[in-house]
């Protein structure tokens, strides 16, 4: 197959959604398929059509700040790749995607979406993420200017396919995880010397509101082990100063930096606990990554957040906006080092399922049926 991929926004890999896209081009290249790419920024690589970015004018400070480029549609290369590929995927309903999909339509080829922008990662830059009548206009405006000329949707995780059907959706929803990576695999390491006395958790994700870091540290001080956990927080974003200051509170201040796939995975192995305080999330491979490597999770039970489903226990879940409960979760888990043993092993069988070579057969399967007009 020739599999054309638009995508509004693919720059560096410090957020989930360009790291699942990436994933997918590589490794559809390497079943043999050929992957033609339309997005922002400058790439020399074969298969890649950069167009220019969006310019917000005065907001371009502020867009840079929240690390977002969006793409600013070219309709002639559109058109050309477009024409050349026997399926077209479009990541992200903005400019460039609504630009895309218009023209699939017209030239009647062959398209499949995915739905990787909750409405929560929108309206958190104007601080309305728990605003009910935003959140749902947004999900109508989704539908209205982009998903509604689409018969395939690409949901990663049964939670966002239902909040699709709650919302007037009723596309041919495929749920499919978007995998993790073969590097993150089982295992244990060493701490490093100035933390082998401390006990370590790890936090992964892009540092913004709805990702809920701040909490986190703010259960640790209520912690009554506080003196002896050291926090990492891995990710970059717009909050990082904010975070590093609330975290000098504590006696051991958080570690909080971007790391590559390998640095993390070593991190990932001597740490001792995963916390995944987010509010909102359409997945989490971030999470999935943890307990791959059989880190034992504590996750917010938030009804906006799909990593809730992840956990297998009651002691790996707390109450989402209450650092309280999450501290109490915490001393629990640091109480019974038996029970992290116990679960771990279960969490490392359970994550099976997000192999990355079973999501690229069922991504292949819907481009194929998308081809063929094919439905369940």
């Amino acid at each position: 197959m020739r599999v054309a991929i638009i995508a509004d926004v693919l720059g560096e890999e410090n957020n989930g959604t360009s790291i699942t896209v990436k994933r997918l081009i590589k490794y559809l290249k390497q079943r043999g398929h050929e992957v033609l790419v339309v997005s922002p920024g400058i790439c020399n690589e074969e298969g890649y059509y950069p167009v220019d970015c969006i310019d917000f004018k005065v907001f371009n400070n502020y867009v840079r700040k929240n690390g977002v480029v969006l793409a600013k549609p070219n309709e002639k290369l559109l058109r050309d790749v477009i024409s050349r590929s026997d399926v077209v995927h479009i990541l992200m309903p903005f400019s460039l995607g609504r630009a895309a999909i218009r023209i699939c339509n017209e030239m009647k080829k062959p398209v499949t979406t995915a739905f990787h922008v909750q409405p929560e990662n929108v309206s958190s830059h104007f601080f309305l993420q728990k605003s009910r009548p935003v959140n749902n206009y947004i999900y109508k405006n989704f539908l209205k200017g982009f998903y509604r000329y689409a018969e395939y949707i690409h949901c990663p995780t049964e939670f966002i396919a239902n909040e699709l059907r709650r919302h007037g959706y009723t596309q041919d929803l495929r749920v499919i995880s978007n995998g993790v990576d073969p590097a993150f695999v089982p295992g244990t390491a060493e701490k490093p010397e100035q933390y082998a006395d401390k006990f370590c958790i790890l936090s992964t994700g892009r540092l913004v509101k709805e990702k809920s870091q701040a909490e986190l540290i703010k259960a640790i001080a209520k912690s009554r082990y506080a003196e002896k956990i050291q926090l990492f927080i891995a990710g970059d974003g717009p909050l990082k100063s904010k975070l590093e200051k609330l975290g000098k509170k504590l006696p051991n201040p958080p570690v909080i930096a971007f790391h590559p796939k390998e640095e993390l995975v070593n991190i990932i192995h001597y740490c001792d606990l995963y916390a995944h305080p987010a509010y909102a999330e359409i997945e989490s491979i971030a999470c999935v990554e943890a307990i791959t490597c059989g880190l034992v999770p504590v996750i917010a039970n938030s009804k906006k957040s799909a990593a809730r489903f992840f956990a297998r226990h009651p002691s790996n879940l707390y109450r989402a906006g209450c650092p309280a409960d999450l501290a109490r979760k915490i001393d629990f888990l640091i109480d019974h080092p038996e029970i992290r043993n116990k679960q771990r092993a279960e969490y490392i069988r359970y994550a099976e399922r997000f192999r990355i070579d079973l999501c690229i057969d069922k991504m292949i399967e819907m481009f194929r049926d998308a081809i063929e007009g094919r439905h369940p």
